[in-house]
């Protein structure tokens, strides 16, 4: 099935049958199962086990009529997951937003770019808090500016980030303090808001740095919420979301696309998430 999208006065078409996921496949640890996902900040693993009650058991391989597993999950630390405002805000006050009240748009203009994040060392008049340690990697503002350049401010309603060198090993990594993930700079996300984007794909575990004293500075710079406090005010930008742990495959070329963002209507500050691409042609004539 063929879609035709107008954007900035040019027709755009996308075969709606030939969707690009960019979620992590969860294999869920059970008593038969191997977990293999990714992990961070050592959670325990999401989880699988058959419901059982009474003589019943969800379980067709021990005798059940079915099959019915009970999941346990941590959906900012076991794999792909999509977050709200409500990650850093209270969440019972006016202007938070949780996962169940967001509906983005069905089909969203979406760049893709590859960055490489670069030392520490390496950064010209960019900055974190707290401060930046020597064994830091970052996303900066001058690597993000470089790769959007060529690309309009309505093409970023979403932007999707694929970090180098890029491989299969990020769908189970496990971050912690022996394998810190890049981060970004303060600019890099300034810069975001700058361009107007509203929906952030990673392929990181966070915007932040694994250890930063619990203060999310990135977080609260995207959503703009007052750093050090926990609740949104009315410059906040509450409709606004983050999604991590996200893998862009390397046959995903850099580019123009359009986004499908798929979540559950948890009650929740995030949920497990399935981020969709499709590859766009331009129309002529």
């Amino acid at each position: 099935m063929i879609v035709t999208i107008a954007l900035n006065s040019e027709n755009y078409q996308l075969n709606i049958e030939q969707p690009l996921s960019l979620a992590i496949p969860i294999a869920f640890q059970s008593a038969t199962n191997i977990a293999s996902q990714p992990n961070h900040f050592s959670a325990n693993f999401a989880q699988s086990k058959p419901m059982q009650a009474g003589s019943f058991i969800g379980d067709t391989e021990q005798g059940g009529s079915c099959n019915v597993n009970e999941l346990t999950i941590n959906p900012h630390c076991n794999g792909t997951h999509t977050e709200t405002i409500a990650h850093i805000c209270d969440q019972q006050h006016n202007l938070t937003k949780a996962i169940d009240t967001l509906l983005p748009a069905p089909l969203m203009p979406s760049v893709v770019i590859s960055i490489t994040p670069i030392a520490m060392t390496e950064l010209d008049n960019e900055s974190y808090t707290p401060a930046l340690m020597p064994d830091d990697h970052l996303i900066s503002y001058a690597s993000l500016k470089n790769a959007l350049q060529n690309y309009s401010d309505r093409q970023l309603q979403s932007l999707v980030i694929r970090t180098l060198p890029n491989n299969m090993d990020k769908c189970h990594q496990a971050y912690n303090a022996l394998n810190q993930p890049a981060f970004f700079t303060r600019e890099a996300i300034l810069y975001l808001n700058q361009r107007g984007v509203e929906h952030l794909i990673v392929d990181l575990p966070s915007l932040d740095r694994l250890h930063d004293d619990g203060l999310l500075t990135c977080h609260h710079l995207f959503w703009q919420v007052l750093e050090g406090t926990h609740q949104a005010n009315e410059q906040s930008l509450v409709n606004k979301t983050i999604t991590e742990l996200a893998f862009v495959d390397n046959k995903i070329n850099d580019g123009f696309y359009f986004l499908n963002l798929q979540m559950p209507a948890f009650i929740n500050d995030a949920a497990p998430s399935r981020p969709i691409l499709y590859r766009v042609e331009k129309c002529t004539g």
